[in-house]
This record gives structure tokens, sequence and C-alpha cells, in this order.
């Protein structure tokens, strides 16, 4: 008899058949084991669990790997297991929410009204409430959820929870009426405040003027967001910006960037969700999107005119001394730093030029409608 092949369910099942291969009695195996009889007993009626160590000596009495009795083991006590557990199928739901969304920043910045993560079902009826469902499952980053919201390439549960804040807050935003010129006098007028730092301060009020709603909302922990444009209705444009590089050439690109996509009527019934918006995702080659590339090439060209740029590099490299970036700056009438971005991109050189490049967001954001950094937006009151 080999019982080696045999399909047993329990170890107490393999233990029988070894015993009646050999023609022994539970009393000899304890007999043999050194152990009471009982013990033997409850092993067969798998009353008794094996144990490591009752593996081993069961190994050394009939020669069966010990590996074999402790595997028996484990699938005998998960089978009962599972005949006295009760399905819960809200596990798996919550572990691919809390896999996707940083639940405990949502509370945090009060995103979602719940004190306690451990509170699962107000957790879970508050995020259902911000992405606008009824239930949890409904939630678009669930498997097999409905996709509300029209978002090009694979946009991350945070990066979808960032982009639904925006709106949130936007929804409930009074601007001037919105129309394509008012835009495009609003250009002219914000290139005219890119010569001092400080001029940044009246972004949100022109913006408003042309009816543009300008929300900044700190992006959450690995989301990578620069920006966002997207239409509320056929004539309410929405920009979103991160302001997640405090720097003042990366605020020029990335509002003129999504200018330009308004300009366009990109985001209303794709959205892109500008991410990472420096290196090559801030060029024009050929791994760029068409629409990528149109509002790459506007904002390069706001900040610093290509072919000046194109000039200053011809002459000057490759030493660019700082009283040369000074000069170019002043005939351009734009400030140090733009120059000096469009430097750092185009050489590839990050670590160069940093005097030049001055923080922005405390000049900008005390004029705007703002979440994050310790400031919450008041929504839906």
């Amino acid at each position: 008899m080999n019982t080696i092949t045999e399909e047993f369910k329990t170890p107490g099942q393999l233990i029988q058949a070894l015993l009646e291969e050999r023609g022994w009695s539970n009393r000899v195996l304890a007999v043999v084991m050194d152990v009471e009889e009982t013990g033997i007993s409850k092993l067969i009626a798998d009353k008794k669990s094996v144990t490591p160590e009752i593996a081993i000596m069961l190994e050394e009495v009939f020669g069966v790997e010990a590996e074999k009795f402790i595997t028996l083991q484990r699938s005998y006590d998960l089978a009962k297991a599972r005949l006295v557990a009760r399905p819960n199928p809200r596990r798996a739901t919550r572990a691919h929410l809390f896999a996707g969304l940083p639940v405990a920043e949502l509370i945090k910045r009060r995103w979602i009204e719940a004190e306690d993560i451990r509170d699962m079902p107000n957790v879970e009826r508050s995020i259902a409430k911000f992405f606008g469902v009824e239930s949890i499952d409904d939630v678009e980053i669930m498997p097999h959820a409905a996709k509300k919201t029209s978002v090009s390439g694979d946009a991350t549960p945070a990066q979808l929870a960032w982009l639904y804040r925006v709106k949130q807050i936007a929804s409930e935003m009074v601007v001037g009426r919105y129309s394509k010129s008012s835009v495009d006098r609003a250009i002219d007028l914000l290139r005219q405040l890119t010569f001092a730092a400080e001029e940044a301060r009246k972004v949100p009020r022109i913006l408003a003027e042309c009816g543009i709603r300008f929300v900044i909302v700190e992006s959450l922990p690995s989301a990578k967001i620069d920006g966002v444009c997207f239409w509320l209705n056929e004539s309410s444009p929405v920009i979103g910006m991160s302001l997640r590089f405090d720097r003042i050439d990366n605020f020029w690109f990335v509002l003129r960037h999504e200018l330009e996509h308004v300009l366009q009527e990109h985001g209303k019934s794709l959205i892109t969700i500008d991410s990472e918006l420096e290196g090559a995702r801030a060029g024009t080659g050929d791994g760029v999107a068409e629409e990528e590339r149109i509002a790459n090439r506007a904002a390069s060209e706001f900040c610093v005119p290509q072919k000046s740029m194109d000039s200053f590099i011809a002459r000057k490299a490759p030493v660019f001394a700082e009283r040369d970036i000074l000069g170019f700056a002043a005939t351009l009438k734009v400030h140090p730093g733009l120059v000096a971005g469009q430097l750092r991109f185009r050489t590839g050189r990050y670590d160069r030029f940093t005097s030049h490049i001055v923080k922005i967001r405390s000049i900008v954001t005390p004029g705007a409608v703002v979440d994050g950094w310790g400031d919450v937006a008041p929504v839906g009151t």
C-alpha cells in the first residue's frame, strides 16, 4: 500500500492509514513515540492538531516527510475556519479603497466628514458622498464601477480624488462671464505681470474677471499633480493647480499651459490631469500628446519667446553668466527666474541658476481660493 500517493483530507486520516499499513494499534504507536495513547486517539480523530514537533516524530516513525502532516493540518484548519467564518465582502471593498485612496489624508484635509479612520461605516458613507454616489461600491475607483469622469490616461485614485476636490470648490465659485476674447486679453495682462514675482498676486482676480474659475488645491501624497483644465459646462472653464513646486518658473509655465487648454477648449469631453509637467513632459517631442504639445509650446513662448531663447543660448553657451541672465531678462521684461527655468529645461541642468528660482506660493495664495497647507476651502456650506 502506497499511502504517500493517496489523497487524505486530514492528518488523522493519513496516520490511520499508516497504522493499518503496518498493522499497528493506537497503543503500539503511543509506545513507539513514547506518548499517551489518548493523545494518539485524538490525533487520529483530528481532535488534536499536529504540531511541528509531532510531525517530526511521525516522520521518524513512518518515514513520511513532516511537511506532509503539516500541510494536511493547515488545509484542514483552513477548511474548518471557512465553515464557521461569516463572509464579509466589505473587506475586499475596503482593501481596494485603502490601497488606492489616502483615506487618512482625506480625513485630515477634511475632504470627507469622518473623525476616525476606524469608524468604517461613517468613512464609507463620507467617501461615497465625496464622489457623489449612493454607495461605496459605486465610487468610480472601485472595480466595475461606472466611470463618471472622462479622464485621459490612467489617472490614479489619488489624482481622481484631487480632481473631485477641485470640481467641488469650483462649482461654488462666482466669476465673470467667460469668452475666448476675454481670455486672450487676460493672457496679455498676465504677461505684463511676469517681470516681478509679487505681481503674481493679481492672477486670481484677472482669471475670475475673464470667467475662469481658478482653484489651488494642494496635491495629495504621491499624486504628482501639477494642474488640470476642465469645464463645468460649455461656458465655465476651470483651472486647478497644485503648486507642488513652489517656483516662479513652474507657476507661470503650468498656468499658461492650462490657459492654452482653455483657449483650445481642451477638457470639455476628455480631461487631462497634467502630472509631472517637467522634463520631457514639458516638451513637444513625439512622445507627447498633441494637446500637450500645443499647451507646452504656448507656455514656453509665454515664459520666454523661443526664438529669443535660441539666440541667447547660441550666443552665450556653454557659459551663462549671471549678468547675461539678468540682462536678457530685463530686455524681455520678465523675471530672471523665467529665463533660468527655460535654461534649466533646455540644458537639462536643473541644479543650475537656483538663485533666480524664487518661491511664489505665498504670493499667489492670499488672493486665491485655496485648499491645503492648513486651509480648508468652504464647500457645501
